[in-house]
Protein backbone atom coordinates (compact mmCIF):
# COMPACT_ATOMS: atom_id res chain seq x y z
CA UNK A 1 0.00 0.00 0.00
CA UNK A 2 0.86 3.76 -1.01
CA UNK A 3 0.12 6.35 1.83
CA UNK A 4 -2.38 9.05 -0.32
CA UNK A 5 -0.17 12.16 0.70
CA UNK A 6 3.08 10.10 -1.02
CA UNK A 7 0.96 9.08 -4.15
CA UNK A 8 -0.31 12.87 -4.79
CA UNK A 9 3.72 13.92 -4.41
CA UNK A 10 4.43 11.83 -6.92
CA UNK A 11 1.61 12.82 -9.66
CA UNK A 12 2.71 16.22 -8.73
CA UNK A 13 6.35 15.69 -9.43
CA UNK A 14 5.56 13.93 -12.65
CA UNK A 15 2.72 16.78 -13.53
CA UNK A 16 5.82 19.46 -12.97
CA UNK A 17 8.58 17.55 -15.04
CA UNK A 18 5.58 16.92 -17.78
CA UNK A 19 5.55 20.95 -17.48
CA UNK A 20 8.94 21.27 -17.53
CA UNK A 21 8.96 19.43 -21.03
CA UNK A 22 6.27 20.99 -22.30
CA UNK A 23 7.91 24.39 -21.90
CA UNK A 24 11.12 23.02 -23.84
CA UNK A 25 9.20 21.57 -26.27
CA UNK A 26 5.84 24.11 -26.92
CA UNK A 27 6.98 27.56 -28.41
CA UNK A 28 3.24 29.07 -28.57
CA UNK A 29 0.71 28.84 -30.83
CA UNK A 30 0.68 27.87 -34.45
CA UNK A 31 -0.93 30.54 -36.79
CA UNK A 32 -1.49 30.40 -40.27
CA UNK A 33 -3.29 32.65 -42.64
CA UNK A 34 -6.32 31.92 -44.85
CA UNK A 35 -7.08 32.69 -48.11
CA UNK A 36 -10.10 32.00 -50.52
CA UNK A 37 -13.99 32.15 -49.28
CA UNK A 38 -16.67 30.52 -49.04
CA UNK A 39 -18.67 32.52 -51.83
CA UNK A 40 -18.21 29.98 -54.61
CA UNK A 41 -18.30 33.48 -57.21
CA UNK A 42 -14.71 33.66 -55.91
CA UNK A 43 -13.44 30.81 -54.41
CA UNK A 44 -16.10 28.38 -52.78
CA UNK A 45 -13.29 26.91 -50.39
CA UNK A 46 -10.87 28.15 -47.84
CA UNK A 47 -6.80 27.48 -47.98
CA UNK A 48 -3.32 28.41 -46.64
CA UNK A 49 0.12 28.18 -47.27
CA UNK A 50 1.83 25.54 -45.74
CA UNK A 51 6.09 24.68 -45.87
CA UNK A 52 7.24 20.73 -46.11
CA UNK A 53 10.86 19.50 -46.88
CA UNK A 54 14.06 20.74 -46.83
CA UNK A 55 14.56 22.73 -48.22
CA UNK A 56 11.59 23.61 -47.10
CA UNK A 57 8.76 24.33 -50.43
CA UNK A 58 5.22 26.22 -50.27
CA UNK A 59 2.23 24.30 -51.07
CA UNK A 60 -1.27 25.93 -50.73
CA UNK A 61 -3.48 23.24 -49.14
CA UNK A 62 -7.39 23.20 -48.41
CA UNK A 63 -8.38 23.45 -44.54
CA UNK A 64 -10.47 20.42 -44.39
CA UNK A 65 -11.85 19.88 -40.69
CA UNK A 66 -14.10 16.72 -42.05
CA UNK A 67 -11.10 14.70 -42.83
CA UNK A 68 -7.63 13.36 -41.48
CA UNK A 69 -5.13 13.07 -43.91
CA UNK A 70 -2.98 15.42 -45.03
CA UNK A 71 -1.60 15.55 -48.70
CA UNK A 72 -0.13 17.12 -51.21
CA UNK A 73 0.34 16.63 -54.95
CA UNK A 74 3.28 14.12 -56.21
CA UNK A 75 5.96 15.12 -59.55
CA UNK A 76 4.89 12.49 -61.04
CA UNK A 77 0.96 12.41 -61.04
CA UNK A 78 -0.75 12.76 -64.50
CA UNK A 79 -4.27 13.69 -63.64
CA UNK A 80 -2.95 16.37 -60.83
CA UNK A 81 -4.10 19.95 -62.04
CA UNK A 82 -1.20 22.43 -63.19
CA UNK A 83 -3.19 25.44 -62.96
CA UNK A 84 -5.99 26.88 -61.36
CA UNK A 85 -8.36 29.71 -61.67
CA UNK A 86 -7.46 31.25 -58.29
CA UNK A 87 -4.48 32.86 -59.48
CA UNK A 88 -1.89 31.06 -57.35
CA UNK A 89 0.81 29.15 -58.81
CA UNK A 90 0.39 25.12 -57.46
CA UNK A 91 3.56 22.81 -56.77
CA UNK A 92 4.42 19.62 -56.48
CA UNK A 93 5.98 17.54 -54.07
CA UNK A 94 9.29 15.45 -54.95
CA UNK A 95 10.65 12.70 -52.36
CA UNK A 96 14.27 13.14 -54.18
CA UNK A 97 14.24 16.94 -53.68
CA UNK A 98 14.16 17.13 -50.14
CA UNK A 99 17.07 15.73 -47.70
CA UNK A 100 14.67 14.74 -45.13
CA UNK A 101 11.68 12.68 -47.26
CA UNK A 102 11.61 8.93 -46.20
CA UNK A 103 9.12 7.19 -48.10
CA UNK A 104 7.45 4.80 -45.68
CA UNK A 105 7.82 0.85 -46.87
CA UNK A 106 4.89 -1.46 -46.72
CA UNK A 107 7.34 -4.07 -44.44
CA UNK A 108 7.65 -1.20 -41.65
CA UNK A 109 5.58 -2.04 -38.80
CA UNK A 110 4.05 1.66 -38.99
CA UNK A 111 2.33 0.99 -42.25
CA UNK A 112 -0.37 -1.27 -40.75
CA UNK A 113 -0.97 0.94 -38.30
CA UNK A 114 -1.82 3.84 -40.01
CA UNK A 115 -5.67 2.70 -40.68
CA UNK A 116 -8.02 5.15 -42.44
CA UNK A 117 -10.87 2.84 -42.86
CA UNK A 118 -9.89 0.15 -45.44
CA UNK A 119 -7.86 3.01 -47.40
CA UNK A 120 -4.90 2.06 -46.21
CA UNK A 121 -2.85 -0.64 -48.81
CA UNK A 122 0.25 -1.65 -50.11
CA UNK A 123 1.74 -1.14 -53.25
CA UNK A 124 1.41 -4.02 -55.85
CA UNK A 125 5.76 -4.78 -55.77
CA UNK A 126 5.53 -4.19 -51.62
CA UNK A 127 7.57 -1.28 -51.82
CA UNK A 128 5.35 1.63 -50.34
CA UNK A 129 2.69 1.85 -48.01
CA UNK A 130 0.07 3.46 -50.27
CA UNK A 131 -4.00 5.01 -49.18
CA UNK A 132 -6.81 5.67 -51.09
CA UNK A 133 -8.82 8.45 -50.14
CA UNK A 134 -12.56 8.61 -51.08
CA UNK A 135 -14.73 12.32 -50.60
CA UNK A 136 -18.05 12.49 -50.29
CA UNK A 137 -18.64 14.60 -53.31
CA UNK A 138 -17.50 11.35 -55.31
CA UNK A 139 -13.90 12.67 -55.50
CA UNK A 140 -11.26 10.86 -54.87
CA UNK A 141 -7.46 10.61 -54.16
CA UNK A 142 -4.60 7.81 -54.07
CA UNK A 143 -0.87 7.60 -53.18
CA UNK A 144 1.77 6.34 -50.52
CA UNK A 145 2.62 7.67 -47.51
CA UNK A 146 5.75 9.84 -46.81
CA UNK A 147 7.27 11.41 -43.60
CA UNK A 148 8.61 14.62 -43.75
CA UNK A 149 9.52 17.98 -41.81
CA UNK A 150 6.50 20.49 -41.49
CA UNK A 151 7.81 23.99 -41.04
CA UNK A 152 5.78 26.90 -39.03
CA UNK A 153 5.71 29.60 -37.32
CA UNK A 154 4.80 29.72 -33.75
CA UNK A 155 4.17 33.16 -31.20
CA UNK A 156 4.77 32.84 -27.81
CA UNK A 157 3.32 34.37 -25.02
CA UNK A 158 5.14 37.70 -25.49
CA UNK A 159 4.37 37.37 -29.18
CA UNK A 160 7.69 36.59 -30.36
CA UNK A 161 7.26 34.72 -33.60
CA UNK A 162 9.61 32.06 -33.91
CA UNK A 163 9.98 29.62 -36.49
CA UNK A 164 9.68 26.36 -35.92
CA UNK A 165 9.42 22.29 -37.50
CA UNK A 166 8.26 18.81 -37.05
CA UNK A 167 8.22 15.77 -38.55
CA UNK A 168 5.04 15.08 -39.73
CA UNK A 169 3.00 11.77 -41.86
CA UNK A 170 1.53 12.58 -44.96
CA UNK A 171 0.56 11.41 -48.09
CA UNK A 172 1.72 11.89 -51.54
CA UNK A 173 -0.95 11.73 -54.06
CA UNK A 174 0.09 9.85 -57.54
CA UNK A 175 -3.78 10.56 -58.67
CA UNK A 176 -6.64 12.42 -58.48
CA UNK A 177 -10.21 12.51 -59.79
CA UNK A 178 -13.41 14.35 -59.63
CA UNK A 179 -13.16 17.65 -58.23
CA UNK A 180 -9.65 17.29 -57.40
CA UNK A 181 -8.66 16.60 -60.91
CA UNK A 182 -10.19 19.88 -62.05
CA UNK A 183 -8.66 23.46 -62.19
CA UNK A 184 -11.63 25.03 -61.41
CA UNK A 185 -10.74 24.70 -57.80
CA UNK A 186 -7.49 23.63 -57.62
CA UNK A 187 -5.20 23.79 -54.79
CA UNK A 188 -2.06 21.98 -53.99
CA UNK A 189 -3.73 19.56 -51.61
CA UNK A 190 -5.58 18.96 -48.32
CA UNK A 191 -4.62 20.36 -44.79
CA UNK A 192 -6.55 17.36 -42.76
CA UNK A 193 -7.73 18.75 -39.42
CA UNK A 194 -10.40 15.75 -38.34
CA UNK A 195 -9.97 14.61 -34.57
CA UNK A 196 -8.58 10.87 -35.74
CA UNK A 197 -4.26 10.19 -34.91
CA UNK A 198 -3.70 11.48 -38.12
CA UNK A 199 -4.85 14.81 -38.80
CA UNK A 200 -1.53 17.47 -38.35
CA UNK A 201 -3.11 18.27 -34.90
CA UNK A 202 -3.28 15.05 -33.17
CA UNK A 203 0.56 14.32 -34.93
CA UNK A 204 1.62 17.69 -33.09
CA UNK A 205 -0.25 17.11 -30.23
CA UNK A 206 1.64 13.58 -29.14
CA UNK A 207 4.61 15.27 -30.11
CA UNK A 208 4.49 17.88 -26.99
CA UNK A 209 4.46 20.48 -29.80
CA UNK A 210 0.75 22.48 -29.95
CA UNK A 211 -2.09 22.04 -27.68
CA UNK A 212 -5.46 20.01 -28.70
CA UNK A 213 -7.45 22.81 -29.23
CA UNK A 214 -7.53 25.00 -32.37
CA UNK A 215 -9.74 27.78 -33.73
CA UNK A 216 -10.50 29.15 -36.70
CA UNK A 217 -11.98 32.85 -38.08
CA UNK A 218 -13.39 32.33 -41.73
CA UNK A 219 -14.64 35.63 -43.48
CA UNK A 220 -16.99 35.81 -45.64
CA UNK A 221 -16.59 39.26 -47.50
CA UNK A 222 -15.18 40.29 -50.73
CA UNK A 223 -12.09 38.05 -51.17
CA UNK A 224 -12.54 36.19 -48.30
CA UNK A 225 -9.54 35.48 -46.02
CA UNK A 226 -9.24 34.77 -42.01
CA UNK A 227 -7.57 33.07 -39.74
CA UNK A 228 -6.46 29.71 -38.72
CA UNK A 229 -5.10 28.99 -35.05
CA UNK A 230 -3.43 25.81 -33.64
CA UNK A 231 -4.90 27.08 -30.15
CA UNK A 232 -8.09 28.77 -28.67
CA UNK A 233 -8.91 32.08 -29.49
CA UNK A 234 -11.20 33.89 -27.36
CA UNK A 235 -13.60 36.64 -27.70
CA UNK A 236 -16.77 37.58 -25.24
CA UNK A 237 -20.16 35.84 -25.99
CA UNK A 238 -18.48 32.84 -26.89
CA UNK A 239 -21.14 29.83 -26.38
CA UNK A 240 -20.59 25.93 -25.98
CA UNK A 241 -22.17 22.94 -27.67
CA UNK A 242 -20.48 19.26 -26.26
CA UNK A 243 -18.85 17.18 -28.79
CA UNK A 244 -20.28 14.22 -29.81
CA UNK A 245 -17.40 11.73 -27.84
CA UNK A 246 -17.74 8.58 -30.44
CA UNK A 247 -18.13 10.47 -33.78
CA UNK A 248 -15.12 10.01 -35.69
CA UNK A 249 -15.69 13.69 -36.76
CA UNK A 250 -16.36 16.88 -34.98
CA UNK A 251 -19.78 16.30 -34.52
CA UNK A 252 -22.78 18.11 -32.10
CA UNK A 253 -26.64 18.06 -31.29
CA UNK A 254 -28.69 19.77 -33.46
CA UNK A 255 -31.71 19.87 -31.12
CA UNK A 256 -34.31 22.07 -32.85
CA UNK A 257 -34.38 24.50 -35.89
CA UNK A 258 -36.30 28.07 -35.21
CA UNK A 259 -37.68 30.28 -37.79
CA UNK A 260 -38.21 34.04 -37.53
CA UNK A 261 -39.45 32.88 -33.61
CA UNK A 262 -41.12 29.88 -34.94
CA UNK A 263 -39.96 25.96 -33.90
CA UNK A 264 -39.87 23.91 -37.33
CA UNK A 265 -41.89 21.07 -36.83
CA UNK A 266 -39.44 18.95 -37.12
CA UNK A 267 -39.19 15.34 -35.27
CA UNK A 268 -36.38 15.56 -33.01
CA UNK A 269 -35.30 12.43 -33.13
CA UNK A 270 -34.00 13.30 -36.19
CA UNK A 271 -31.44 15.06 -35.14
CA UNK A 272 -30.74 12.30 -32.32
CA UNK A 273 -27.06 11.35 -32.91
CA UNK A 274 -26.49 7.85 -33.28
CA UNK A 275 -23.52 5.68 -34.20
CA UNK A 276 -23.61 6.83 -37.20
CA UNK A 277 -25.48 9.90 -37.38
CA UNK A 278 -24.60 13.70 -35.82
CA UNK A 279 -24.48 17.11 -37.02
CA UNK A 280 -21.02 17.84 -38.61
CA UNK A 281 -19.19 20.80 -38.78
CA UNK A 282 -16.48 20.58 -42.21
CA UNK A 283 -14.77 23.50 -43.47
CA UNK A 284 -14.02 21.28 -46.62
CA UNK A 285 -17.70 21.79 -47.53
CA UNK A 286 -18.87 25.14 -49.13
CA UNK A 287 -22.78 24.68 -48.50
CA UNK A 288 -24.63 23.32 -45.53
CA UNK A 289 -26.86 19.94 -45.58
CA UNK A 290 -29.92 19.27 -43.85
CA UNK A 291 -31.26 15.70 -44.25
CA UNK A 292 -34.67 15.66 -46.17
CA UNK A 293 -36.95 15.88 -43.42
CA UNK A 294 -35.70 19.03 -42.08
CA UNK A 295 -34.74 20.16 -45.35
CA UNK A 296 -38.40 20.15 -47.18
CA UNK A 297 -39.72 21.54 -43.88
CA UNK A 298 -36.49 24.43 -44.37
CA UNK A 299 -37.40 25.70 -47.72
CA UNK A 300 -41.19 25.69 -46.88
CA UNK A 301 -40.59 27.88 -43.73
CA UNK A 302 -38.32 30.09 -45.90
CA UNK A 303 -40.81 30.15 -48.71
CA UNK A 304 -43.91 31.58 -46.37
CA UNK A 305 -43.41 34.90 -46.44
CA UNK A 306 -46.42 37.72 -46.68
CA UNK A 307 -45.18 39.05 -49.82
CA UNK A 308 -47.48 37.29 -52.50
CA UNK A 309 -44.61 38.52 -54.97
CA UNK A 310 -41.49 37.85 -52.97
CA UNK A 311 -43.11 34.01 -51.93
CA UNK A 312 -43.19 33.33 -55.62
CA UNK A 313 -39.77 34.00 -56.31
CA UNK A 314 -38.46 31.89 -53.12
CA UNK A 315 -40.31 29.31 -54.40
CA UNK A 316 -38.14 29.41 -57.53
CA UNK A 317 -35.02 29.59 -55.54
CA UNK A 318 -36.38 25.68 -54.41
CA UNK A 319 -35.87 24.59 -58.29
CA UNK A 320 -33.31 26.97 -60.03
CA UNK A 321 -31.90 30.25 -59.74
CA UNK A 322 -33.37 34.16 -58.93
CA UNK A 323 -32.69 37.53 -59.53
CA UNK A 324 -33.19 40.15 -57.19
CA UNK A 325 -31.08 43.48 -55.55
CA UNK A 326 -31.27 43.90 -51.72
CA UNK A 327 -33.99 41.07 -51.68
CA UNK A 328 -32.35 39.44 -48.80
CA UNK A 329 -32.86 41.84 -46.60
CA UNK A 330 -36.70 40.45 -46.44
CA UNK A 331 -35.69 36.95 -45.55
CA UNK A 332 -35.86 35.39 -41.89
CA UNK A 333 -33.71 34.96 -39.23
CA UNK A 334 -32.66 30.92 -38.45
CA UNK A 335 -31.62 29.99 -35.21
CA UNK A 336 -29.81 26.62 -35.19
CA UNK A 337 -30.30 25.57 -31.36
CA UNK A 338 -27.73 22.48 -29.85
CA UNK A 339 -27.13 21.18 -26.65
CA UNK A 340 -26.19 23.10 -23.80
CA UNK A 341 -28.27 25.75 -24.68
CA UNK A 342 -26.03 27.29 -27.57
CA UNK A 343 -27.53 28.84 -30.39
CA UNK A 344 -26.33 29.88 -33.65
CA UNK A 345 -28.66 32.47 -35.57
CA UNK A 346 -28.30 32.52 -39.61
CA UNK A 347 -28.92 35.77 -41.24
CA UNK A 348 -30.20 35.54 -44.57
CA UNK A 349 -26.43 35.84 -46.36
CA UNK A 350 -25.21 32.65 -44.05
CA UNK A 351 -27.86 30.85 -45.65
CA UNK A 352 -28.27 32.40 -49.32
CA UNK A 353 -25.07 32.31 -51.08
CA UNK A 354 -23.84 34.61 -54.15
CA UNK A 355 -23.94 32.70 -57.58
CA UNK A 356 -23.90 35.30 -60.02
CA UNK A 357 -23.87 39.37 -60.46
CA UNK A 358 -24.85 40.95 -63.78
CA UNK A 359 -26.55 44.36 -64.94
CA UNK A 360 -29.93 42.79 -64.28
CA UNK A 361 -29.39 41.80 -61.07
CA UNK A 362 -28.00 39.57 -58.52
CA UNK A 363 -28.25 35.99 -58.56
CA UNK A 364 -28.89 33.97 -54.72
CA UNK A 365 -29.42 30.94 -54.13
CA UNK A 366 -30.67 28.54 -50.58
CA UNK A 367 -27.01 27.20 -49.61
CA UNK A 368 -28.96 24.35 -47.70
CA UNK A 369 -29.18 21.16 -49.99
CA UNK A 370 -30.62 17.70 -48.95
CA UNK A 371 -28.41 15.17 -47.91
CA UNK A 372 -29.20 11.45 -47.10
CA UNK A 373 -28.92 10.64 -43.35
CA UNK A 374 -25.98 13.28 -42.14
CA UNK A 375 -26.64 17.18 -41.39
CA UNK A 376 -23.33 19.26 -42.62
CA UNK A 377 -22.45 22.58 -41.69
CA UNK A 378 -20.11 24.21 -43.97
CA UNK A 379 -18.45 27.25 -44.64
CA UNK A 380 -21.31 28.82 -45.40
CA UNK A 381 -22.86 29.16 -42.21
CA UNK A 382 -19.09 28.73 -40.45
CA UNK A 383 -18.19 31.68 -42.04
CA UNK A 384 -18.08 35.47 -40.30
CA UNK A 385 -17.36 33.79 -36.79
CA UNK A 386 -14.73 32.66 -34.67
CA UNK A 387 -15.04 28.49 -34.36
CA UNK A 388 -12.85 26.97 -31.19
CA UNK A 389 -12.25 22.78 -31.39
CA UNK A 390 -11.47 22.30 -28.00
CA UNK A 391 -10.69 18.53 -27.64
CA UNK A 392 -9.51 18.69 -24.28
CA UNK A 393 -12.63 19.93 -22.63
CA UNK A 394 -14.57 17.57 -26.07
CA UNK A 395 -16.42 20.82 -26.85
CA UNK A 396 -16.81 23.11 -29.86
CA UNK A 397 -17.65 27.14 -28.83
CA UNK A 398 -18.52 29.64 -31.21
CA UNK A 399 -18.84 33.73 -31.54
CA UNK A 400 -19.95 35.87 -34.26
CA UNK A 401 -16.77 37.85 -35.48
CA UNK A 402 -15.32 40.63 -38.18
CA UNK A 403 -12.73 37.86 -39.32
CA UNK A 404 -10.69 40.79 -40.59
CA UNK A 405 -10.25 42.23 -37.27
CA UNK A 406 -6.99 40.95 -34.93
CA UNK A 407 -7.84 38.19 -32.66
CA UNK A 408 -7.04 37.26 -29.07
CA UNK A 409 -4.80 33.78 -28.30
CA UNK A 410 -4.58 32.64 -25.48
CA UNK A 411 -1.72 30.91 -24.10
CA UNK A 412 -2.54 27.47 -22.95
CA UNK A 413 -1.57 25.79 -19.81
CA UNK A 414 -0.67 22.71 -18.88
CA UNK A 415 -4.17 21.29 -18.85
CA UNK A 416 -4.18 21.38 -22.60
CA UNK A 417 -1.91 18.58 -22.87
CA UNK A 418 -3.55 15.83 -21.04
CA UNK A 419 -6.25 14.09 -22.11
CA UNK A 420 -10.00 13.36 -20.53
CA UNK A 421 -9.84 10.07 -18.95
CA UNK A 422 -12.96 8.11 -19.90
CA UNK A 423 -15.36 6.77 -17.06
CA UNK A 424 -15.89 3.65 -19.53
CA UNK A 425 -13.38 1.17 -18.79
CA UNK A 426 -13.66 -0.04 -22.48
CA UNK A 427 -13.31 3.87 -23.41
CA UNK A 428 -10.12 3.77 -21.55
CA UNK A 429 -8.60 0.74 -23.02
CA UNK A 430 -9.69 1.98 -26.66
CA UNK A 431 -8.23 5.18 -25.97
CA UNK A 432 -4.82 3.43 -24.61
CA UNK A 433 -4.81 1.16 -27.87
CA UNK A 434 -5.36 4.72 -29.80
CA UNK A 435 -2.42 5.90 -27.83
CA UNK A 436 -0.11 3.28 -28.21
CA UNK A 437 -0.20 3.13 -31.77
CA UNK A 438 -0.43 7.03 -32.48
CA UNK A 439 3.29 6.60 -29.69
CA UNK A 440 4.65 4.23 -32.19
CA UNK A 441 4.03 6.13 -35.46
CA UNK A 442 5.18 9.24 -34.37
CA UNK A 443 8.39 8.12 -33.06
CA UNK A 444 9.01 6.38 -36.28
CA UNK A 445 8.36 9.88 -37.78
CA UNK A 446 9.99 11.87 -35.82
CA UNK A 447 12.85 13.75 -38.07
Amino acid sequence: MVPLNSSMVSVEHDRARDRVRHARLFNGVVNFSVYGSADSFYYGIYFTKVKLGTPPKEFNLQIDTGSELTWVSSKSCPSCPRSSRFGIELSHYDVAASSTSKVIPCSDKSCTAITLGDATRCSIDGQYCGYVMKYLDESATSGFYVADTFHFESVSSNSTTLNASAGILFGVSTYRSGMLAETETAVDGIFGFGKQKLSVLSQLYYKGITPRVFSHCLKGGGTGGGVFVLGEVLAPGMVYTPLVPWQPHYSVHLENIVINGKLLPVDPKTFTPSADYATVLDTGTTFSYFVSEAYDLFVGAVSNNPFPILRTLVLLLYFSYVHWTFICRLFPLVSLNFAGGASLSLKPEEYLFLSNVSKDGTTWCIGFQKAQGQTILGDLVLKDKIFVYDLVRQRIGWVKYDCSSSVNISVPNDDFFYLKQSSSGSSSRGLLVQLLTVAIVTLFFSV
